[in-house]
């Protein structure tokens, strides 16, 4: 199912009951449904089915662990949750059983990697409740959260948006999705990345500051969420640089690990 699609024609619809004439709506539907070219939609395997799960936007919180929060300079306890997002095809899948060669990216000398636990969503909805969010997840991912950090610093002490840090090509890393009514929903656990066999980022995934669930509800409280959303849910302490030619391992319990070379 195309979502982008569904949504730019339910937000035309809207908008055509208040203010677009009825030739601007038909304009609007003819060019939606004549483009010039085509744009891959970006789809991630569902494990154990030939069914892919379609991404339509990747959302990502921002310092989820307390000792993470901390040796990014800020203070856990004062600070409510914020997001930002990534692009669609900033994904790269990353199958189970294989090495996938990730590409070292440009402008950046301190490339940082963090592992995540993404959820991804099959329902949406706005001002949901927490009690009731994991009804939305579909299932749960690996995913890994990289970062060209000279990038992102040096745009945040200008007070200026640090998207070039965040948002680029294969800058979200993924494993396939799992089904929540296979697996259940993934509350606790560890969760690390090794480097070259070493482990570098470790915890555990009830110290997260905000759940999964309250995630779900912040967020819904801002935006609509649909179908084809999925949330990075943060990630632990002792993230830092990779080079060329670092293997990186990445785990979660109850998920298979994923692996990446940068390259």
């Amino acid at each position: 199912m195309d979502f982008s699609r569904r949504n730019l024609f339910a937000t035309a619809g809207i908008a055509g009951a208040t203010a677009l004439s009825t030739y601007s709506q038909t304009a609007l539907a003819e060019t939606t449904s004549k483009s010039p070219f085509k744009v891959p939609a970006t789809r991630i395997p569902i494990f154990g089915t030939s069914d892919v799960f379609p991404v339509r936007r990747i959302y990502c919180i921002g310092r989820n662990y307390e000792a993470h929060a901390r040796e990014m300079g800020s203070d856990p306890t004062r600070e409510p949750p914020f997001f930002f997002q990534k692009p669609t095809d900033a994904i790269q899948f990353v199958p189970i059983d294989q090495t996938v060669n990730h590409p070292y990216p440009p402008l950046t000398k301190n490339y940082h990697h963090e592992i995540e636990l993404v959820a991804v969503l099959s329902k949406g909805g706005r001002d949901i409740p927490a009690e009731k969010a994991l009804e939305y997840v579909y299932g749960y991912a690996i995913g890994l959260d990289m970062t060209r950090r000279d990038l992102q610093r040096a745009m945040g002490d200008q007070k200026k948006p640090w998207e070039i840090g965040k948002s680029f090509d294969h800058s979200a890393p993924i494993g396939p999705v799992h089904r929540a009514d296979k697996i259940g929903h993934i509350k606790q656990g560890a969760i690390w990345l090794k480097v070259n066999g070493v482990i570098r980022q470790e915890a555990n995934l009830s110290q997260m500051i905000w759940s999964v669930a309250e995630q779900i509800s912040q967020l819904s409280a801002a935006f609509e969420m649909m179908p084809g959303d999925i949330i990075y849910s943060g990630t632990p302490e002792n993230v830092g640089p990779v080079v060329v030619g670092d293997t990186l391992e990445g785990h979660i319990d109850g998920l298979p690990n994923i692996t990446l070379k940068i390259v």
